[in-house]
């Protein structure tokens, strides 16, 4: 089967094959005049997985080397940095970010060079085109790049439309996730480099859980597919491996980070574009890291001076539970307004202009289809493993309880008590009153606790044996007054327990 004209998309990267797979369909469908081959470019440093996800998409793939031989009439990438063959097909360039917004190493010499632009002998030669979201963009680019002049076509975000256009579909994103109701999800979002959120301070994660309420929050990471193909998943989990063991949600980084970050209540992140997204969605947002690298004048340089700063060494949750309560949807308004255009109008508009580099008439337009995100699947490891702390006042008994994976990462060694729930008079309690460990993944009963009667479930021992505990006064405790409740404190014998 072979139509009028040859579309070849050059594969790079995993994040720019991706970002092309995400819209291509839309462009295309169902017309058969249009041939697309997908070339595999090997020479990029995070190269690997692409060759994996051409794979699975089931698309046909050719050796870079091979591509002048499939005498191409368009030439479709998101990457900037393919060396493309000799000949006079134009060459569409697409952002697999927002914009140009970083300085990143540059491969062909040394030091550091605009994100998303070009090669200068490529812009001469006439045959790129760049696509923008927004008319700054090309503003910026003539400053940096003059021989950019008349090789931009104002498009829009795909990607922000379709984040958009599936809003409204947080609650149920987040009951695919697995995040129970009345929970807030916490999204983790690093981009790639030393200053990224996680390559500053790859122990923020783990502490961030440990600083949150387990039966009011949730916690979940997006991490670049930079890092996912320079580093390994086996790299990323062993740095994660507390976090992880706590209940962090890894998100695959390939199509499901989308629905995820609709989800999020609130993002913690850094100047990558995924942080920018969730701003605009006007998600509450807190900056975990914020690199050098970015760029002065564009959005996310105005999101670095806008967005709070996240104090690691405060109180956590307090400045997350702040975020959730004083977040206003316009906060970044205008942050957004200064990376994106022609708001829903994006894939039409892209469309149009790659048929016009095809030279074939634009089929007749259909109705334009709804784009939700799909849903995303569970993630993360169950949590059976606790401490639990428990305070008592005149008027309540508060208890506390945490991953036991990250319950000792604060910086002065102490358990971090991270769920509060408080129980009036005559409820129904039964809980550890002193931090327990965790020993062969099963909780290591407390030498104490505190039972108000009648008590909850049992505790079931590891090895299915069931055993309540006796509630009796501990010699020289104190029995706390609640007025028509029965509370006493006593002991038990430490074992390896775990809560139903």
């Amino acid at each position: 089967m072979h139509g009028e004209k040859t579309l070849v998309v050059a594969a790079r990267t995993v994040t720019s094959t991706v970002r092309v797979l995400e819209c291509l369909p839309a462009l295309l469908r169902g017309d058969g005049r249009v041939t697309v081959v997908f070339a595999h470019d090997p020479t990029s440093a995070f190269n690997d997985g692409v060759l994996d996800l051409l794979h699975d998409a089931g698309c046909r793939v050719i050796p870079w080397e091979q591509v002048g031989h499939a005498e191409p009439d368009l030439i479709l990438t998101a990457s900037e940095n393919i060396d493309v063959p000799e000949g006079h097909c134009p060459v569409l360039v697409l952002p697999h970010g927002i914009g140009f917004q970083k300085q990143v190493p540059d491969s062909r010499a040394s030091g550091d060079r605009l994100s998303g632009v070009v090669p200068d002998s490529l812009l001469e030669s006439g045959r790129a085109w760049l696509a923008i979201s927004h008319p700054g963009q090309e503003e910026q680019l003539l400053s940096s790049h003059p021989k950019a002049a008349g090789r931009t076509l104002l498009v829009g975000e795909p990607c922000y439309d379709e984040l958009l256009g599936s809003a409204d579909r947080a609650a149920s994103y987040r009951r695919a996730l697995g995040v129970p109701d009345r929970h807030r999800l916490v999204v983790l979002s690093s981009t790639w480099g030393p200053t990224s959120l996680i390559g500053q301070d790859p122990g923020l994660a783990a502490r961030v859980l440990a600083a949150l309420p387990y039966d009011e929050f949730r916690g979940a990471a997006i991490v670049h597919p930079n890092v996912w193909s320079g580093h390994g998943s086996w790299q990323i989990r062993n740095l994660l491996a507390p976090a992880l063991d706590a209940g962090l949600m890894l998100v695959p980084h390939i199509h499901a980070w989308r629905s995820a970050l609709v989800a999020a209540d609130v993002v913690v992140g850094d100047h990558g574009s995924v942080t920018l997204y969730g701003a605009a969605l006007g998600k509450p947002v807190l900056l975990g890291a914020h690199g050098s690298e970015a760029v002065p004048g564009t959005a996310v340089a105005a999101l670095g001076r806008t967005a709070p700063r996240l104090d690691v060494h405060g109180d956590v949750r307090e400045q997350i539970v702040s975020a959730l309560a004083t977040q206003r949807p316009e906060r970044f308004a205008t942050v957004a307004e200064g990376a994106f255009d022609r708001q829903g109008q994006a894939l039409p508009r892209l469309r149009t202009a790659l048929y016009d580099l095809l030279g074939l008439a634009e089929p007749v337009p259909a109705p334009p289809q709804e784009r939700f995100l799909a849903e995303p699947e569970e993630a993360g490891t169950r949590v059976t493993s606790w401490t639990v702390t428990t305070t008592a006042s005149p008027d309540a008994v508060t208890v506390r309880r945490q991953p036991a994976a990250v319950s000792r990462h604060g910086e002065d060694g102490r358990a971090r008590s991270v769920r509060a729930r408080t129980w009036p008079p005559g409820a129904s309690v039964i809980s550890p009153a002193m931090s327990g460990s965790r020993t062969g993944g099963c909780w290591r009963a407390p030498r104490c606790f505190c039972a108000a009667r009648p008590p909850l479930p049992p505790l079931r021992g590891s090895g299915g044996s069931t055993r309540r505990w006796t509630a009796f006064r501990a010699a020289g405790s104190r029995r706390p007054r609640w007025p028509g409740a029965a509370f006493s404190w006593g002991c038990g014998t430490a074992g390896s327990w775990r809560w139903p």
